[in-house]
């Protein structure tokens, strides 16, 4: 392997931005897989093009048998987009890339093969795992602490471990290594776009936080309903399910930034202690046939496209009981929250897309007589991707002013100029681990869904179904709900916004 010093070394020299302690190496393990190519090149792709990062070395490794030739295409492909909107110092970074990045076929379970292709690159160094999660914590647990140039960043795809043990397990092997400052568990639906959109949202306006509480909101429910289907993801997905894939790790993490009580900086430290307070709190209650569901999608339409059976997928193990859509209902034991269910769902091959939280606040205690029309419960609804702002209220209709009409009041909120990948790898290069997963909070998320995963596994939750194409089970009231989304809304996420913000999530 040829370690890079020249023009690498002269634009760090050069960058502005670049601190002492700044990545210098981004080393992407599991570069010939569909997420690399996918997702997370593109995101650094953007992220190079605006300027920031100049002077990184970007190396891709993986097991197969790639070609300088078809790592190259991977770079060139990747990178193409954004080169059309890039920075005069993007362009000459996302050019030099092209030319100086290569690919090196390593075998990360291999004992002593990651510890050399680390000591041949500039440090610090941030080690990407884009790999299968028993992957990474074997190529984790063959290193030493030794092995690793002065503040490597070790950073991991979701899930964290396969349960709350094998979570403690994995944290212990990391934090062996370097420390939890170092360590960043990689969530992309927690862009920070979106996360400061729901703190703006929620600390800067007097008006809602008084009523941010058990006494004035009813229910809050956190959707994540995606119309695409299995799309070639079974080697991951049949062995994940909607409860681990989503819920387990995007909707908790969204739930506890929605709860939280206000942190006194936005800084990592503050923030993740309030994101775990919160999820120690959050338990599933028993008998759980009341508080989850679950079901599997069959044959069906989306879009005017056929669907089959989820069993007919192929690499789908019918055996193993997959779930492709679920539900669950948390409760806080706090002060707060007590008595208000936090209501996740998260489901695939749906007729609806819909991607958002929905905080239903209580009835008005007393409706004057003489107004007429329905009285519905207001509705604040904060959509992710695109991300969005919906008020629903009651107000005076037009002609009849005793009659009460439904009204939304709508914004949009702000998007950052970067994808959510771009988002993560900026705090990663950084050194800010504001947006990753804490080692405390992967294994609260787990010891939330280990039971309700323990009693699925049992058959104590029976297995429902519905047609691909169908907004879910007629009978669970949040596919009802969603009939109450026109046809345009639902449609009007477009394929790439899906995936910006985290269509295509786990590691497929």
């Amino acid at each position: 392997m040829t370690t890079h010093t020249t023009d690498t070394a002269q634009a760090a020299q050069t960058s502005p931005e670049r601190s002492a302690d700044a990545v210098r190496s981004l080393l992407i393990l599991g570069a010939s897989g569909d997420l690399t190519g996918r997702l997370l090149f593109p995101g650094l792709a953007r992220l190079l093009a605006s300027g920031r990062h100049a002077g990184l070395t970007v190396v891709g490794a993986g097991s197969d048998p790639w070609t300088p030739e078809q790592w190259s295409e991977r770079v060139h492909d990747a990178t193409e987009e954004a080169l059309e909107h890039a920075t005069d110092v993007g362009r000459r970074e996302l050019e030099r890339i092209r030319r100086e990045s290569i690919y090196e076929q390593v075998d990360v379970t291999a004992p002593g093969a990651l510890a050399d292709v680390l000591a041949q690159l500039p440090a610090p160094v941030a080690v990407y795992f884009a790999l299968p999660p028993a992957v990474s914590q074997k190529a984790c647990s063959l290193l030493k602490a030794s092995d690793l140039p002065p503040g490597t960043r070790l950073v991991l795809e979701k899930p964290f471990g396969s349960s709350e043990a094998s979570a403690a397990q994995l944290n212990d092997t990391l934090r062996q290594l370097v420390p939890e400052s170092q360590i960043h568990r990689v969530d992309h639906f927690l862009g920070k776009g979106t996360v400061l959109n729901i703190l703006g949202l929620r600390f800067a306006n007097n008006f809602l936080e008084p009523v941010w509480n058990r006494d004035h909101i009813q229910k809050v429910e956190i959707i994540f309903d995606e119309d695409l289907a299995l799309e070639g993801r079974a080697r991951y997905y049949d062995r994940a399910g909607a409860l681990r894939d989503m819920i387990q790790s995007h909707l908790l993490e969204i739930l506890a930034i929605l709860a939280m009580d206000a942190p006194a900086h936005l800084d990592e430290r503050d923030l993740r202690d309030r994101i775990s307070t919160v999820l120690r709190s959050a338990l599933v209650e028993e008998p759980f046939t009341s508080s989850t569901r679950r079901a599997r999608y069959t044959a069906g339409s989306i879009a005017g496209r056929e669907v089959p059976d989820y069993t007919a997928e192929p690499g789908v193990d019918p055996s193993r009981g997959t779930e492709t859509l679920a539900e669950i209902t948390v409760t806080l034991q706090s002060w707060r929250w007590a008595g208000v269910p936090f209501i996740l769902r998260s489901g695939k091959a749906l007729g609806a897309r819909r991607k958002e939280a929905v905080i239903t606040f209580k009835p008005v205690p007393h409706l004057p007589i003489g107004f007429s029309g329905v009285d519905e419960p207001n509705q604040l609804r904060i959509g992710f991707g695109p991300d969005i702002l919906q008020l629903d209220v009651d107000v005076n209709g037009p002609g009849d002013v005793l009659s009460l009409n439904r009204v939304t009041l709508d914004a949009d909120l702000a998007e950052t100029d970067l994808l959510p990948y771009g988002e993560v790898l900026d705090g990663v290069l950084n050194g800010d681990p504001l947006l990753s997963v804490r080692g405390d909070t992967a294994e609260s998320c787990w010891r939330i869904v280990q039971p309700v995963l323990d009693a699925w596994a049992a058959d104590g939750v029976p297995m429902e179904t519905y047609a691909a194409g169908s907004l879910g089970p007629s009978d669970w009231p949040t596919s009802a709900e969603a009939e109450g989304t026109t046809e345009g809304e639902a449609e009007g996420t477009t394929e790439g916004e899906g995936d910006r913000r985290g269509g295509a999530a786990g590691n497929g």
